[in-house]
């Protein structure tokens, strides 16, 4: 199924450049990308890290404008940047989105002489993405979803129930926002965008449920996986660490997923100025016609 939306969404972006150019833009976007989830949960703009991308979109009319977009960039969310040791998680990881989306316009926008040539817009759609939470430890880089830090795979060993299959890499999305746009000279568009994105995942910081009990990881996976699930810094009167009982709990809360967000800036050349004329194009020249003969007769 995943499979399929992802052929859906490349079919969208690369087959939209083959429709009429007549209104159609393609270009470059530029800025950062971050997370909130447990790792992060208030903190807007904070761990951003770059980010870029493609875009192509076709101006249905004034109002109206279907865009789809390549972006890539990497997500990071640390414990210690909030202050919650007695967790003291951590990770990285990259971050890629297909998706296809819908803009809607606040003015009538016009690339002409006289015409608008700004509006601020709202859009919202469908994406696809992928992420591979990292962590490092004793300076080596570890994959967390293959090491299933919170029993992925394994059976409780006290009430015979499964802790879950391994998380996917690949989600669904539903990003939207808001943005500017400009256009200028005769091809050229620059465009300032925020989106967030609603993903159906509460993984991509690789933390979500219950601590397994440290023993029984040791056991069943290894000591590395024991020592990544739990990384306290919180201590026992003798020194030694205070490791979390199984089954308290690791997220802040497993029923919320998690989110990402893309600022950017864009610059999209028009494909074909000849035949970049909106469907009201000629109602706009006759207006514009009339408005200047009778600023004339009136001086």
């Amino acid at each position: 199924m995943v499979k399929r939306w992802i052929l859906l969404i490349i079919v969208a972006f690369f087959g939209a450049g083959v429709l009429s150019a007549q209104v159609a833009e393609i270009g470059i976007c530029g800025g950062v990308s971050f997370y909130m989830g447990d790792l992060n949960p208030k903190g807007v703009f904070k761990g951003s890290m770059p980010a870029g991308g493609l875009l192509f979109r076709y101006n249905i009319s004034p109002r109206f404008a279907f865009k789809a977009t390549a972006l890539f960039g990497s997500i990071k969310g640390d414990d210690a940047k909030t202050g919650n040791t007695g967790r003291n998680l951590n990770f990285t990881s990259p971050l890629s989105e297909l998706s296809a989306q819908i803009e809607i316009n606040f003015l009538r926008l016009f690339n002409e002489r006289g015409a608008n040539p700004f509006t601020p817009y709202l859009f919202a759609g469908v994406g696809v993405f992928s992420f591979n939470p990292q962590t490092e430890l004793g300076q080596k880089t570890y994959d967390l979803q293959p090491l299933g830090t919170e029993g992925q795979g394994l059976i409780d060993p006290n009430t015979g129930e499964s802790y879950g299959k391994k998380y996917s890499l690949i989600s669904f999305s539903i990003p939207f926002g808001f943005g500017m746009r400009v256009n200028f000279l005769k091809y050229c568009c620059i465009g300032i965008e925020w989106g967030f994105s609603k993903t159906f995942t509460d993984y991509l910081d690789d933390v979500s449920k219950n601590y397994v009990d440290r023993d029984f990881l040791f056991i069943e996976r290894t000591e590395l996986v024991a020592n990544l699930a739990d990384r306290t810094l919180n201590e026992l009167p003798n020194g030694d660490p205070d490791f979390h009982k199984a089954g308290t709990a690791r997220g802040n809360n497993a029923k919320t997923t998690d989110w990402y967000s893309f600022a950017t800036v864009s610059f999209t050349i028009k494909l074909n100025y000849k035949q970049d004329c909106l469907k009201d194009k000629r109602t706009f020249s006759k207006s514009y016609k009339r408005n200047t003969v009778n600023k004339r007769k009136a001086n």
